[in-house]
């Protein structure tokens, strides 16, 4: 018997007369909830000047209508920074980004229900990276564009899908932590760089 992921003292005692192999043989995944796992990238960087995030218009339900960071469903043969960089090329287009760009996790969401689909829990990534350009056939569709960060606060502001209110101001606060205490503000810009560039971001 197993309570709360651990094996009780009789099943202990009786593991140790299988292998392993043997154990696996037997081993029943639907003992545990089945989870999803997502990932979702925050692509931040200075445009047009500005502090800036990349979002996506989403054309299907749920929240069809609705702003949402790039991300998706993490394949079952794939790594999670794999899945970070298959997503944003998807879902922006964006089949390179440049050299030495600026990628870490962020954090995990896993609230019961701010998916509707089903259980789902997603691995979020910040992305820092001079300013790129998007392709032109997503900007003119309006299916794809950077967010100033401020606009992102407010009566005003666009209405973002889940729980993605809540992972941009968490990535936008890594960030700006990021800026205060390492060189990561050169991941904004690009070769060659001035003394103004460095002072305004």
């Amino acid at each position: 018997m197993v309570e709360d992921g651990m094996p009780s003292a009789s099943s202990a005692r009786g593991e140790g007369h299988v292998t392993e192999a043997e154990f696996l043989a037997r081993y029943d995944p639907r003992a545990f909830p089945c989870f999803a796992v997502t990932i979702d990238v925050n692509l931040v960087t200075i445009h047009q000047g500005r502090l800036s995030i990349l979002l996506v218009a989403r054309s299907e339900h749920p929240y069809r209508g609705a702003w949402a960071l790039p991300g998706g469903f993490v394949g079952a043969d794939e790594d999670l920074p794999d899945a970070a960089r298959r997503t944003l090329a998807r879902e922006t287009g964006l089949r390179t980004l440049p050299d030495g760009i600026h990628l870490e996790q962020l954090g995990t969401y896993g609230r019961p229900n701010r998916d509707p689909r089903t259980r789902v829990v997603s691995v979020a990534y910040l992305a820092l990276t001079p300013d790129i350009p998007l392709p032109d056939a997503r900007v003119s569709s309006g299916h794809v564009r950077f967010w100033p960060v401020k606009d992102l606060d407010g009566d005003d502001a666009p209405r973002l899908a889940f729980d993605h209110t809540q992972i941009v101001r968490d990535a936008v606060e890594r960030a700006r932590a990021r800026l205060e205490y390492t060189t990561v503000a050169l991941a904004f810009l690009e070769e060659p760089l001035t003394p103004a560039d460095v002072r305004h971001v």
